[in-house]
């Protein structure tokens, strides 16, 4: 009955998932949870680091999230030499005249991919940072805010570091999720070749012609994953995960209030995606991981040891007692 129930409270959000699932299985071959995990940082309006080595369709994912949704789209490469004027924009002398006005840069649109966001110089990742979080640029000392739908989509290769700086904790924290995209299985890959060998060569995103989602419908699924209904235990819950990790023996830095906010709302994100429109502790399990594992700092010894943020982060959940429902 209460599935009934939350099934109907759901209706935007079930349309939503469905229709994402099947137009995006028409370009991209598996990956069905870095899908699941990019629609949950849409449904919470959250920024997501996309962690993966190259060629297994980070971008493509992103690119074709943007076709999904009819929103505007934005591709930044970084490099060594960005300058934080080359992303958010920059004020130029106004031809014939002696006023000047502000030229927006590639910043200002709804969906922002950046590229290897780890190439950036700290500065440019700095100024990137007011973008994320106040979804707004000064410059020149005026404001500029971004588009309502300002939402930052990065990725990082893990294997190559060499003229690379790594994000500060305080970047980090601002995405709300890191998803790790690991290679197809053997069936997914072949099929990823039997996909390109019958596209047209102009593209397998052009030639799927990726049906939008109807408008509005986005903002109405977000209303009803923030309706979600949560009990006073599962507060408590999420609460004891995110402080117990700021005195586990392995972690130098543990999860802040602002990561026990992003559990909160990403574990209501995975019960909209199993029908449910109330919380239960396995949705909290669920998305302990994607939302920890890049803010918490492992000690130099634990590393050595072989531990990795992934596996603390399991033993600090099967640490902490579940609420009884």
């Amino acid at each position: 009955m209460q599935i009934q129930e939350g099934t109907q409270s759901l209706h935007a959000t079930r349309q939503l998932i469905d229709h994402a699932r099947r137009e995006m299985g028409r370009v991209i071959a598996g990956q069905s949870a870095v899908i699941e995990e990019v629609l949950i940082a849409l449904l919470c309006q959250g920024h997501a680091l996309l962690e993966g080595v190259p060629g297994i369709a980070k971008t493509l994912i992103v690119k074709t999230t943007g076709r999904l949704l009819g929103l505007g789209f934005q591709r930044v490469q970084a490099t060594p030499d960005l300058m934080p004027a080359d992303i958010l924009g920059t004020t130029i002398l106004k031809p014939g005249t002696d006023s000047f006005v502000f030229h927006s840069g590639p910043v200002f649109t709804d969906l922002l991919l950046v590229d290897e966001i780890n190439r950036m110089p700290p500065r440019t990742q700095a100024a990137l940072l007011e973008c994320m979080e106040e979804r707004q640029v000064t410059a020149d000392g005026n404001r500029h805010t971004l588009p309502a739908w300002f939402t930052v989509f990065a990725t990082q290769n893990p294997v190559e570091f060499e003229g690379t700086y790594p994000l500060p904790e305080a970047q980090l924290d601002r995405f709300l999720l890191k998803i790790r995209v690991a290679y197809p299985d053997e069936a997914e890959e072949l099929k990823v070749l039997e996909m390109h060998h019958a596209s047209t060569g102009a593209g397998i995103l052009n030639d799927a012609q990726i049906e939008p989602i109807p408008e509005g419908l986005l903002a109405a699924a977000r209303a009803e994953v923030r309706r979600i209904r949560i009990e006073p235990e599962l507060y408590r819950y999420i609460l004891a995960i995110t402080r117990r990790t700021r005195e586990w023996p392995t972690l130098l830095l543990g999860a802040s209030p602002r990561a026990a906010l992003s559990l909160m709302f990403v574990a209501q994100a995975a019960a909209a995606f199993d029908g449910r429109d109330y919380l239960v502790p396995d949705d909290v399990k669920r998305a302990v991981q994607p939302v920890l594992r890049h803010r918490v700092m492992l000690k130099p010894e634990a590393e050595l040891e072989g531990f990795d943020a992934d596996r603390v982060l399991t033993d600090v959940i099967a640490a902490v007692p579940v609420p009884r429902q």
